[in-house]
């Protein structure tokens, strides 16, 4: 990926000069970001898709001015029929399922794979729509099939409509209003309050990033270190040094606050702990996602690619792939990069891992993590 050449995709401007001007600042409507583009899946394997219970799918619907929402798996007749005016079906995690899906994600990995998220379709019938909301995260919008009027916005009162069963905004004023056709692409930095309405039937792709709260973050990484904390049959208990009767005995004791601190401290200040416990979480594999057991990998040469749901990241010491962490060195360190940056490694490059590496290789391709790229081996 050149982050320095011009791309129709954000409107002739370079990656780099996008996220210095736009990401996280201010929107940009793209016209023909994307020409020719395609849905990931016809309508027909979309609406199956959403009948799978490992598959996230919502609709949301608007029936004489009531709001519903339901969340899947649907069988085809929980859908409403396709004539029937103003609902939306909503299938998240589409690229774990979909090559084509997980295809198009990978054009946006320039703003990094520990932001990028998922890839979104939603189907919506004539005025279908899911209300003017904001996100607290990145979005493009990509439009790949009929036209939808979006309507965008500054947010001043973040306030929402009480007793509805989605998050609509109280008070949503407008200060452009677009019509996308196949093609057009949206993008809208968080808390951007926005309204999209079908003009007919449409497909509409979003791109999402992932933008936890810092306490979030916080409580996840805790949990993380907690669970890399070694523990031992023998390790000693917490000693009372001196030990003494109280006349206080609600008191918490100071011991106790010494001890609990002395944890915490040895956890956080760990070599690496921290840098571990958040490659590992970012790369861990969503919930409703499991991976089908691989194949042995053959002897070199044989060029390898990752298994579309495979989360692979690393830093100045670890590799991370799917919740687990590797300390990885030299050659095989920089081999390992190549991989999580390409996705994939051609039959000679792959060769020249060691013997080492190529044993955890192995590992991961039983796993189903990695695989040989078809013609590759």
């Amino acid at each position: 990926m050149d982050i320095a050449a011009r791309t129709p995709l954000l409107g002739g401007l370079t990656p780099r000069a996008f996220m210095r001007r736009h990401w996280q600042r201010a929107p940009l409507l793209v016209r023909q970001a994307w020409p020719g583009v395609r849905p990931p899946l016809a309508r027909a394997e979309l609406l199956a898709l959403a009948a799978r219970d490992d598959v996230e799918s919502r609709l949301v619907s608007r029936v004489d001015g009531r709001w519903a929402l339901a969340r899947g798996p649907f069988a085809r007749r929980a859908l409403p029929p396709l004539a029937r005016p103003g609902w939306t079906l909503l299938v998240q995690g589409l690229d774990l399922h979909v090559d084509a899906a997980h295809a198009m994600l990978q054009r946006f990995r320039f703003a990094g794979d520990a932001r990028l998220d998922d890839l979104m379709l939603s189907y919506a019938s004539d005025g279908g729509g899911v209300g003017p909301h904001l996100d607290a995260y990145d979005v493009f919008l990509l439009q790949v099939h009929g036209r939808r009027r979006w309507r965008i916005g500054r947010v001043a009162d973040a306030a929402l409509v009480d007793g509805l069963p989605v998050k609509i905004l109280r008070r949503f004023e407008p200060e452009w209003d677009w019509v996308l056709e196949p093609g057009d692409m949206l993008y809208l930095p968080p808390l951007w309050g926005h309204d999209g309405i079908a003009l007919g039937e449409c497909m509409t792709c979003s791109i999402g990033f992932r933008a936890p709260r810092p306490t979030d973050l916080a409580r996840e990484l805790l949990g993380h270190l907690a669970d890399e904390l070694p523990t031992a049959d023998d390790e000693p208990p917490l000693r009372d040094r001196p030990a003494d009767a109280t006349v206080e005995p609600g008191r918490v004791g100071a011991g106790w606050q010494r001890a609990a601190a002395e944890v915490l401290a040895r956890a956080l200040g760990a070599p690496g702990a921290v840098d571990r416990a958040l490659g590992m979480l970012l790369t861990e594999p969503k919930p409703q996602v499991w991976f089908d057991a691989g194949a042995a990998l053959p002897p070199p040469p044989a060029a390898l690619v990752l298994d579309r749901r495979t989360r692979m990241m690393y830093d100045d010491r670890h590799v991370f792939i799917n919740g687990e962490a590797f300390f990885a060195a030299g050659r095989d360190a920089r081999l390992l990069r190549r991989l999580a940056d390409e996705r994939g490694l051609a039959a000679a490059v792959a060769a020249k891992f060691s013997a080492q590496a190529r044993r955890q290789l192995a590992q991961w391709a039983e796993a189903g993590w990695v695989r040989v790229a078809e013609g590759g081996a």
